[in-house]
């Protein structure tokens, strides 16, 4: 799916909301690769989903929480990494509060830390928070696939089947980028037909705090053809109305990347992106 394609489903949850997506989708593949533009895009598409809804900010303040927590998801930024308000309020032609505003925005949901009278800087990991976010996040989704086995219509399951051919297109060319925004869709038909709207907020809030650490889990050896396979046969549970299978491989899955996440966490080459303890 390109950039045009998401944009036109995007139009559909509100005209300002994907006006900030495309702008920021367009601004970005001016100087970038396709793959780059397209990775920014749909990690502008997540925040967008959660930070920028259900809050009374101008069009502005959404707009910077969007594009700071879109580089700060796709690594553009890293953690530990300063965010200088002065330099952000020049970038983007306004004062000093509709950034502050956006960067606390970010803070809520774990991408930002705003220490007392200092700068702002990107969040760094704390493998406690890490590890307890991976576990809620298994079991909550763990209980949306239960409820897809027992109740998803054909449609219904005919949009999962979509979800599980992209990631094997994606997984086929070794394409992590693609396989990572894949892979986050397949979870997103998910939750969305499982029509708990409570628990969708808070998984995608999940996500958005541990969506930087899925490469790193992804990139293990091995790692992607076994999620491939994991999601395969979670599509096979799902058909055979198997909810208690369903729920096992989501498990199973979480707890796998989970390991990869802390192996990652606890070398030498992560230390300086980890949160003293």
């Amino acid at each position: 799916m390109t950039v045009d394609d998401d944009s036109k489903l995007l139009s559909k949850s509100g005209e300002n909301d994907s006006d900030i997506v495309r702008e920021a989708a367009q601004q970005w593949t001016a100087s970038s690769s396709d793959a780059q533009s397209e990775s920014y895009f749909h990690a502008v598409s997540i925040v967008r989903r959660v930070v920028a809804q259900g809050h009374d900010r101008p069009n502005l303040v959404a707009r910077i929480a969007c594009e700071v927590g879109a580089e700060i998801i796709d690594n553009q930024l890293l953690p530990g990494e300063d965010l200088n308000s002065v330099d952000l309020a020049k970038k983007y032609k306004t004062s000093r509060t509709p950034v502050r505003e956006a960067l606390m925005l970010l803070e809520n949901e774990g991408l930002v830390h705003i220490p007392p009278r200092r700068r702002p800087t990107v969040a760094t990991f704390d493998l406690t928070e890490v590890r307890e976010i991976y576990h809620l996040r298994s079991e909550l989704l763990a209980i949306a696939a239960s409820q897809v086995a027992l109740r998803a219509t054909g449609e219904e399951q005919d949009k999962i089947r979509q979800a599980l051919e992209a990631l094997c297109r994606a997984y086929e060319h070794n394409d992590l980028n693609k396989y990572l925004w894949a892979n986050v869709e397949f979870h997103s038909q998910l939750t969305n037909i499982a029509h708990n709207k409570t628990a969708k907020r808070i998984i995608d809030s999940l996500l958005l705090r541990t969506i930087r650490l899925r490469r790193i889990s992804l990139s293990q050896e091995t790692r992607l053809e076994r999620s491939v396979n994991n999601h395969s046969q979670l599509y096979e549970a799902f058909l055979d109305r198997d909810p208690d299978l369903a729920s096992a491989l989501i498990r199973s899955n979480h707890l796998q990347a989970l390991a990869a996440v802390e192996a990652y966490l606890q070398s030498e080459e992560a230390s300086k992106f980890v949160s003293a303890q």
